[in-house]
This record gives structure tokens, C-alpha cells and sequence, in this order.
């Protein structure tokens, strides 16, 4: 979901969507511009090789292509230096590294793009994302990082209560339910921080929380492993019967759901 939701950022913050269109018409053989006038730039941008070069990012993005985002933010950003979209661009080359599995330099990125912008929820969610998912119980540094994972994750809800719309083409219903998706996954990633310092009652509230914007499966099991953790095992049971009634539940939250509700099951009292 938040992919989905921070490609469709840059696409309307860019206002790429209508350009994107209009183009994908002129490939077909629609209004055509005459030769020699210029292609239709993306608004904001200060000449036609920075609209081009954004219009690369955003292609990447969409053919969800990693290395073609990296190649083309970092040959944007270099030819580009000043662009207005630097922000989302850093922000995009953040997120095709999270999706290599390359978390040290999503880190990187994603703190340019908070050096770029210190109000961008965007980077702040990913920021406290990667921290709550990758700081293990023995780290020696856990704690500090499970407080700066808090602080991102807190600020990302702060800001959402009152940004802007990127482009007031926006929709008012879609950047609500943007807004929603994104205050919901920062709450889920709370839970997660709160598991990792065994405070399952707060894991318990966070995960609900998430529920309540986004009721996924993902964040389903997680408060039933939460249930299970603090030794709610009834709630544990509950949960995971119900997405393992779905049919179409996918394969590796099927697999965590039967292990909490094996593992609730062994201690029920």
C-alpha cells in the first residue's frame, strides 16, 4: 500500500498524472505536436531536460524497476542539483533501495530527503519504519534506536493531521484516504516498535489503532501476536481463525497466523 501511495505522491505532486495521459494520446497518434514545439513539461520544472528527467523517475517508478529509479534520480539529481522536486526524488531512490534490500543507503536517502524537506512525513515514515522493522532485541544500540524510530513515527502522525495537499488537484477524498493509510501504517510500525521492548499492552493499542485505518491482514496478525505475547490467548485465537478462514489469505501471513494461534493454543488457559 505504501508503495502505491509514494509513487502516486511524486506523480501528483508533479502533476505527472494528467502529462502521463496526455502523452500515452499522443502515442497512439492524438493530438500530436506540431514538429518542432516542444513536449508538454511537467509543471515546476525549469527546463525540458528537468521535466524529462523527472518524467524518467516517475517511468521507473511505475515499470517498478529499482535500478531504473536509482539510475534515473541520481542522473537527475546530479544534471539538476536545484530541481524543486528534489525532495521526492531523494525520496523515490529511498524507496527502490528498501525494495533491494538495501536498507543502510534507504537510511541515506531517506535523510537527505528530511535534509531536503524537515517536514517530509514521507521520509520520516520510512525513516521510523526501517528502524522499528530491523533493530533486534540484543542490539547494543536498541535503545536509541527504538527512540528515534518513536520520534519519526510520532512526527509522521503529527504532520499528517495538518499538510498540505501536495497539488490542489488532489482530490479532498483521496488525499484523506492517503493520509489515513499513511497515519495507520506509522501506527502499526509503533506496535512493532513497542513488541520489540516487550510492551505488549502498547503493541496492543498501536496495532488496533492501524486497524482502525487500515484494517489489512498484516496488521491483524500482529495484534494477535501481540494477544499472544501478553497472554490474551482467547483474542490470539480469535484473530487468526478469522484470516485463516480467508481463502485468499496470502501465503506468509497465512504461515505466521497458524504459528501464533499453535502457539496461543499450547498456553491457553
Amino acid at each position: 500500500m505504501k508503495q502505491i501511495i509514494l509513487t502516486g505522491i511524486l506523480a501528483l505532486a508533479t502533476g505527472l498524472g494528467g502529462l502521463m495521459a496526455q502523452q500515452a494520446k499522443q502515442g497512439k497518434g492524438e493530438a500530436q505536436p506540431a514538429q518542432g514545439q516542444q513536449q508538454p513539461m511537467v509543471p515546476g520544472a525549469k527546463s525540458p531536460g528537468e521535466s524529462q528527467a523527472i518524467i524518467a523517475v516517475f517511468q521507473a517508478q511505475q515499470q517498478n524497476s529499482p535500478d531504473a529509479v536509482i539510475k534515473a534520480a541520481d542522473e537527475l539529481l546530479t544534471k539538476y542539483a536545484d530541481t524543486s522536486f528534489k525532495e521526492q526524488v531523494l525520496l523515490a531512490e529511498a524507496q527502490a533501495y528498501q525494495q533491494k534490500g538495501d536498507y543502510d543507503r534507504a537510511q541515506i536517502y531517506n535523510e537527505r530527503a528530511l535534509e531536503a524537506n524537515p517536514k517530509s512525513f514521507q521520509a520520516s515514515l520510512m525513516l521510523g519504519e526501517i528502524l522499528a522493522q530491523r533493530t533486534r532485541e540484543n542490539d547494543l544500540d536498541k535503545e536509541e534506536k527504538l527512540s528515534k524510530a518513536d520520534k519519526y513515527l510520532n512526527g509522521t502522525i503529527d504532520s499528517l493531521k495538518t499538510v498540505a495537499k501536495p497539488n490542489p488537484q488532489i482530490p479532498d477524498a483521496q488525499w484523506e484516504d492517503i493520509k489515513k493509510f499513511m497515519t495507520a501504517e506509522a501506527h502499526n510500525d509503533l506496535g512493532l516498535v513497542a513488541l520489540t521492548r516487550k510492551k505488549y499492552d502498547v503493541a496492543i493499542t498501536e496495532f488496533k489503532t492501524a486497524i482502525d485505518g487500515d484494517p489489512q491482514p498484516a496488521y491483524q496478525v500482529r495484534l494477535a501476536s501481540a494477544y499472544q505475547s501478553a497472554g490474551n490467548n482467547q483474542e490470539a485465537i480469535a484473530i487468526c481463525d478469522k484470516l485463516l478462514a480467508d481463502p485468499q489469505l496470502h501465503p506468509a501471513i497465512r504461515n505466521v497466523a497458524q504459528t501464533v494461534k499453535n502457539a496461543a493454543s499450547q498456553t491457553k488457559k
